[in-house]
């Protein structure tokens, strides 16, 4: 099958659009298909980050105002040629907003079906970076989507969210997870030791810092005693949350394996963001046996069992995030257990086989085509 990715983002851009792209491409690739990837042109040069598994075509952007590392693909023609040259059978749409409306309107034009995978909050992206209101985003994404043969959700809370603004042929494909890499025997002593500088738990926040990702949340729990707080990510809110969390350790971005190290050596994993489509890093977390504390909201909420592998908390609620890493703190059998649990809930959701599941709404989208068609 020969299939054309049109994505907002790809490596060496580092976010969930990102990476759910590139392990989408390296699963074609190991079953045998024939990916064409069309992505903005990045921040930093592409050369910098692994060698691409299929061919990737950049077309020119401008960077996000107010979020420089988030670039926007400008209007041209080498979307519409990229495609023609590649001759698909289906065009996979990741978050589509600019560049995937652009791709839908290419693969209509060449009678090709297309799935599109919903992956970030774009009306809220639109309001903050933007300045447009929400109701101007959803128009765009309705449109997109509904043009779609198929929308791929992460989470039952997004597909309720695209049910509800009128999305139809909505299924769910959640997002996988390197339980190889993300694994409790990455877990340094050594590493924690030098962490904690003393303290008795260590918890941290890993991700994108930024506005809604609502990181300042973190400021009592980062003034228990006892506790030590590390942040692990970059963006434009990191000048602001290193004010904001004096008692916190930035630690800037990481990756890789230096990455999962990080998140096993972890005693208490805090997501503070309330409007995750799924929630990588929770799960990411889960893999490396470490309970978490989230807001009971959006992705989180197929993730997290309250009580079993973690604890989730009213959202935007400092209080409870607080309170939540307390109980978690002063309890290490419980934390160990919610760890032990949360790790046996994620352990089979490795990208090979959330990646079959993509190949399967594949396959039912193309047989219906070819249904109608007859």
């Amino acid at each position: 099958m020969r299939v054309a990715i049109v994505t907002e983002s790809f490596p060496p851009d580092v976010n969930g659009v990102a990476h759910c792209t590139l392990e989408t491409a390296r699963h074609l690739v190991r079953r045998g298909h024939e990916p064409l990837v069309v992505a903005p042109a990045a921040a930093q040069d592409p050369a910098a980050g692994r060698t691409p598994p299929c061919p990737v075509v950049r077309v020119p952007s401008l960077p996000l105002p107010g979020y420089p590392q988030v670039r926007v693909a400008l209007p041209g023609r080498r979307l519409a040629a990229a495609l023609a040259a590649h001759r698909p059978d289906l065009v996979h749409l990741a978050s589509p907003f600019v560049l995937g409306v652009r791709g839908m309107a290419a693969a209509t034009r060449l009678g090709v079906p297309a799935v599109a995978v919903y992956q970030t909050d774009l009306g809220r992206y639109a309001r903050t970076y933007l300045g447009a209101g929400t109701g101007a985003a959803w128009r765009r994404l309705r449109a997109v989507h509904t043009a779609a043969d198929r929308t791929l959700a992460p989470s039952t809370a997004a597909a309720r969210e695209l049910a509800e603004h009128g999305v139809p042929r909505v299924r769910l494909w959640p997002r996988g997870v390197d339980s190889m890499r993300f694994h409790p025997a990455r877990r340094d002593e050594v590493l924690r030791s030098s962490l904690a500088a003393g303290r008795e738990v260590l918890i941290g926040y890993i991700g994108r810092l930024a506005p809604e990702k609502e990181v300042g949340l973190l400021r009592e729990a980062a003034r228990l005693p006892g506790v030590r707080t590390v942040v692990i990510g970059d963006g434009p809110s990191a000048p602001g949350l290193r004010a904001a969390l004096p008692e916190a350790r930035f630690l800037g971005r990481r990756t890789g394996d230096e990455l999962a190290r990080l998140f096993a050596t972890l005693d208490v994993f805090v997501h503070t963001g309330p409007y995750e489509t799924f929630g990588q890093t929770v799960q990411e977390a889960m893999a490396s046996g470490v309970p978490v504390v989230a807001p009971a909201a959006g992705g989180p909420l197929d993730l997290v069992t309250h009580g079993r592998t973690g604890l989730l908390v009213p959202p935007g609620d400092a209080t409870a995030v607080r309170d939540a890493v307390q109980v978690l703190a002063g309890n290490p059998k419980l934390r160990a257990a919610y760890g032990a649990a949360a790790r046996a809930a994620v352990a089979d959701r490795t990208w090979e086989a959330v990646g079959d599941r993509l190949l399967a709404h594949y396959e039912d989208v193309l047989g219906h085509r070819e249904a109608v068609a007859a």
